[in-house]
């Protein structure tokens, strides 16, 4: 019973969506109906916790991933791009102020 619920929350719903207190909450209702004891209940918090942690590091892994290999497509400029961009740009102002000025 207790692994079905772990699926349930861990991977129907996903470990993310749900808050610490919706967690508590969970096992409180688990303890209050006798399919845990409390013991049980703080290791199913935990472990719910926990996992929650590693999901949350492996979307932002698989996130940080997309994002390098959408950028290194798209090749967006970097601020130092767009700051030599800037300087000769400036560089070019300048001359032809001068050359106008000639």
């Amino acid at each position: 019973m207790i692994e079905k619920i772990k699926k349930l929350g861990l991977f129907g719903i996903g470990a993310l969506a749900l808050s610490e207190e919706k967690i508590n909450e969970i096992a409180k209702e688990l303890i209050d109906k006798g399919e845990l004891n409390k013991e049980e209940g703080k290791k199913f918090v935990r472990e719910v916790i926990e996992e929650q942690k590693k999901q949350k590091e492996e979307m932002e892994k698989c996130i940080s991933e997309i994002v390098k290999e959408v950028s290194g497509k798209a090749r967006i400029e970097t601020r130092e791009d767009i700051k030599r961009i800037e300087v000769k740009i400036d560089k070019i102002e300048v001359e032809i102020k001068k050359l106008s000025e000639q």
